[in-house]
């Protein structure tokens, strides 16, 4: 079953079914958009390229955003791309993400089980890094591929730092909306319903910083983006996690 399910043909169709129903969620969900302002201001000064990053569980809704706003943003200065996992199971959704006239950069993290099995991950960030110095955006999972959940760790911020990009925290949120019994908690957005899109602070990620308090720091932008976008999207307000917050 699972080999029928890899198969080019299967891959194929579904990937054109991902992809129709990422178009037909963002453009009948009813969105509210936040902070777009300030995102646009930040990236008015001139920087090589841009970090989107976004919780893992929210792949299915992440190009809304892209095309209800940052694709018209006239700060925008190059093409974007999107991470995804070398697994055959990542396949679909990187033919759906091209339907969306987006890039696909594949590639993950290794296991440190199995040193001996190279899953892309340093070509991939090479290009990523590529990307990024010549202006172009890049969006990726912070949590992923493996979890754990919601929790930033620190490829994102060493990406930018190696190629001078910014990160900009982003958090978006529908409701109502099934979650499969995934590590993440995957959601499958719904059609004709309401929806918010939280952009953070950009943050900013020089060469000299720590990486341990940059990845700090991406994770409070990031807690605070969803829990925001969950409020605007009508799920009851949550506590900011105690060990995050700030005296």
């Amino acid at each position: 079953m699972k080999a029928f399910f890899r198969s080019a043909p299967v891959v194929a169709v579904l990937g054109f079914l991902i992809w129709a129903w990422m178009a037909l969620v963002g453009r009948t969900v009813r969105w509210t958009i936040e902070g777009e302002a300030e995102a646009r201001a930040a990236l008015a000064v001139e920087k090589p390229g841009l970090i989107v990053a976004c919780w893992h569980e929210t792949i299915l809704l992440m190009p809304a955003g892209w095309n209800r706003a940052v694709r018209h943003w006239p700060e925008k200065r190059g093409r974007a791309a999107m991470m995804i996992s070398l697994s055959p199971d990542g396949e679909p959704v990187a033919r759906a993400i091209k339907h969306l006239d987006l890039d696909v950069v594949r590639g993950s993290k290794g296991n440190k089980k199995k040193t001996n099995k190279d899953k892309g991950g340093m070509r991939a960030i090479a290009e990523a890094a590529s990307r990024l110095r010549s202006g172009g955006y890049v969006c990726m999972t912070p949590d992923g591929p493996r979890g754990p959940r919601r929790i930033a760790s620190q490829g994102a911020v060493t990406l930018a730092q190696r190629s001078g990009a910014a990160v900009l925290p982003y958090a978006i949120s529908t409701r109502p909306a099934p979650r499969l019994k995934s590590w993440d908690r995957f959601i499958i957005p719904l059609p004709f319903t309401r929806g918010a899109i939280v952009f953070g602070p950009l943050l900013v990620c020089p060469r000299e910083a720590s990486p341990e308090a940059l990845q700090e720091a991406l994770q409070r932008g990031m807690d605070e983006a969803t829990r925001r976008a969950e409020t605007l999207a009508g799920y009851p307000e949550q506590p900011a996690r105690p060990e995050l917050m700030t005296e």
